[in-house]
């Protein structure tokens, strides 16, 4: 079906109503289905590894080896800084007696002492099924607070006091995070509109695109092997909404210029859908595609995140190019309340040049010096990146949470008085007639602070030790003596060893995110300019638009590491530095794609000079407008208490601003046009001598 037919279907006198009852049907059936999204989330795939890996694999085979029940586990942890005295060791013997009621078996071991005389730890698993172990998790607590001697300082952490504090952290937070994004939105619509109406049907429509879905998504989880979690639901929900209000700014605009030159809104809606729908579909699919590059990750919340955000930008495109159109035309002009764009006979041939004095003086700037103003930009964002040396990858588990937490406090002070991988050490499995030599060898490793007796599995084949690291279980002392740990015992003839544990994770984790980011950058890198050849008709020009998102992307994690810095979080968390190189390249493409496909179709009319600086005059504000928008969606997870979404928000809200303020605004036209006709090589436009006749009328930015 062709563009000029499918703008005609939501525009229609008839076909309007025709959309309208669609979408009441397909929102009515998908619509519910969104509000059990949360109710098939897989958090687990948050934190886990690729079967393939080191870590998985000894995992599976502790699990098969030796089945224990999936309880979480408590660690009570006592310390008194001067030196235990008998009251806190009574303290101690009456939580154990309490904590029995709460525990596997009904009893807890003896307490394990420091070495220092200063601490003492209480572990046990806690009994029941999920929700018992859940609801256990508080008066095990209360229980622990109660009745604390003067100076004796507790915390609970361990699973149990981890997966607590993360509840507590989220409670409610999907509600907030989705508030806070309408609440940013709406703000910047109505100062965008400056109408009290027209500011909603863009922000409903976004919202029933981000139910559609998350309708979607949820029989895909049903029904296949999609999983879903807590990180990539909000990243819908945020896509949705940004992107969405995005692709409603630019038909909008077009919308209300058109009313001004047709008497028919359903002609001029007709006329600014068939204008606009090119660039909007270009960006979706560029954004769409991008994300399906995740496909090729091996992380699996990575992976994971590809197809859920896809479906979020698909929905997005279907609902503004089709519901929003047609509810638009059925409300009529009024909507512009109170700035109606009236019809004004014989503005046909004008230029919209004329309604857009700031962004006309913009243009002038960078058509008098265009060669100036593009180094000048590209010098900025150069000295921009040097803010990533400020950066580091590896979030150690005590900086999850981006306030303190008694998880956080309890491991700390294990930290303090007991071998760095006392909670989290390293396990060892090998065959059980090595473990013997397989001990002695973990023993002689440097780093490893102690080795604990072999457990031999039910069936005789397989032990399991304990090899306790002397460092903190992610410092990179405890990762160097993990891979030297791992050397040791496979080196050990017939041991077939594998050694897992929270380190192990972190190693395992830090290649597989390796791998990805040197398989998934440029394979997006390489759809985004495949997207951008067929749209714009060219090579040299798309090229430049690929150095220039990337130079963006750089510039980004350079100004967010400054930030981060000075906020105290500049360890990132491993899969950030992908997830927001994805989402500030393909997202801050679309404004280029925006701007271009402009600057492509009045190039024709205009040359290659001119016809970039009217592009550029008339487009300012409405993407302008559309970057501002989609950061401050961004900007939201910044409200979450996990150091993970606060480090995404930031980064993609900062690059999204860059994009939108320097490199869309200023680089990319001055660049263009210093390049001149032959940025659209091999293009008809690279070979035409001279510009088409004007419009009659026309006022071009520049003097």
């Amino acid at each position: 079906m062709s563009t000029h037919r499918l703008a005609g279907l939501p525009s229609g006198r008839r076909t309007k109503l025709a959309m309208l009852a669609l979408w009441v049907v397909i929102a009515a059936v998908l619509g519910p289905l969104a509000l059990k999204l949360a109710d098939v989330q897989d958090n687990d795939t948050l934190g886990s590894l690729p079967a393939g890996a080191e870590a998985a694999r000894a995992a599976a085979r502790a699990e098969a080896a030796f089945p224990e029940p999936d309880a979480l586990v408590a660690v009570a942890v006592y310390v008194r800084e001067s030196g235990l005295t008998d009251a806190d060791r009574a303290k101690v013997d009456a939580d154990r007696a309490a904590f029995a009621a709460h525990a596997l078996g009904g009893t807890v071991a003896a307490p394990a002492p420091a070495a220092d005389g200063k601490a003492l730890l209480l572990s046990f698993q806690l009994a029941g099924d999920d929700a018992q172990q859940a609801a256990a998790v508080a008066p095990v607590k209360d229980r622990l607070a109660a009745q604390a001697p003067a100076g004796l300082q507790t915390a609970l952490t361990g699973s149990a006091g981890a997966e607590d504090d993360l509840a507590d952290a989220f409670a409610g937070l999907d509600v907030t995070l989705l508030l806070a994004t309408v609440a940013a939105v709406a703000v910047l619509l109505l100062l965008t509109y400056r109408s009290p109406v027209l500011w909603l049907v863009p922000l409903l429509t976004a919202a029933v695109a981000s139910q559609i879905a998350g309708g979607v998504v949820y029989l895909l989880v049903k029904h296949t092997g999609l999983t879903v979690n807590l990180q990539s639901q909000n990243i819908m929900t945020i896509l949705a909404i940004g992107v969405g209000v995005d692709y409603a700014l630019l038909i909008v605009a077009r919308y209300r210029e058109e009313l001004r030159r047709h008497e028919d809104r359903h002609e001029a809606m007709a006329i600014a859908l068939r204008r606009s729908f090119p660039a909007i579909c270009a960006s979706a699919a560029t954004v769409a595609i991008g994300l399906l590059c995740l496909l090729a990750a091996d992380q699996p919340a990575t992976h994971g995140l590809g197809p859920v955000g896809a479906i979020g930008v698909v929905a997005t495109f279907t609902a503004m190019t089709t519901l929003l159109p047609a509810v638009l035309v059925l409300l009529g002009r009024w909507v512009f309340w109170p700035f109606v764009p009236r019809y004004t006979p014989g503005i046909a041939g004008q230029d919209v040049a004329a309604d857009h004095g700031v962004w006309a003086r913009v243009a002038r700037v960078v058509g008098s010096r265009p060669r100036t103003v593009w180094l000048a930009t590209a010098a900025v964002l150069a000295g921009l990146t040097f803010g990533v040396t400020n950066l580091s990858v590896g979030l150690p588990g005590d900086e999850t949470f981006s306030k303190e937490v008694g998880s956080v406090t309890g491991q700390r002070l294990i930290e303090r008085h007991y071998p760095g991988g006392t909670l989290a050490p390293a396990v060892v499995l090998a065959t059980a007639g090595t473990a013997a030599p397989v001990a002695d060898a973990a023993r002689a490793v440097a780093g490893v602070a102690t080795v604990g007796e072999p457990q031999r599995s039910a069936d005789g084949r397989w032990v399991r030790l304990e090899a306790t690291l002397a460092a903190e279980p992610t410092s990179p002392a405890a990762q160097e003596a993990l891979h030297r740990l791992r050397d040791a015992v496979r080196g050990v003839p017939g041991s077939e060893a594998l050694v897992g544990g929270d380190t192990a994770f972190e190693v395992d984790g830090d290649a597989v995110t390796s791998r990805d980011n040197l398989v998934v950058i440029p394979l997006v890198l390489a759809v985004i300019l495949l997207v951008l050849m067929s749209l714009l008709r060219a090579l040299v020009a798309p090229l430049v638009l690929l150095a220039s998102v990337v130079l963006s992307y750089a510039a980004a994690l350079g100004a967010a590491g400054f930030l981060l810095d000075a906020a105290g979080h500049p360890r990132l968390w491993s899969a950030v530095p992908l997830q927001t190189f994805l989402f500030i390249v393909a997202l801050g493409v679309d404004y280029t794609i925006f701007l271009m496909t402009r600057a492509r179709e009045e190039t024709a009319q205009l040359g290659p000079r001119q016809g970039v600086l009217h592009a550029l005059t008339v487009t300012g504000g409405v993407i302008t407008s559309a970057g501002v928008v989609l950061a401050a969606t961004f900007a939201a997870l910044m409200i979450l208490p996990m150091v993970p979404s606060m480090q995404i928000g930031v980064i993609v809200t900062v690059g999204v601003l860059i994009d939108t303020l320097l490199v869309r605004s200023l680089l990319v036209p001055a660049l263009t046009i210093h390049i001149g006709r032959a940025a659209w090589w091999p293009g008809r436009l690279s070979r035409t001598t001279s510009p088409a006749p004007a419009r009659a009328g026309e006022v071009t930015p520049v003097g």
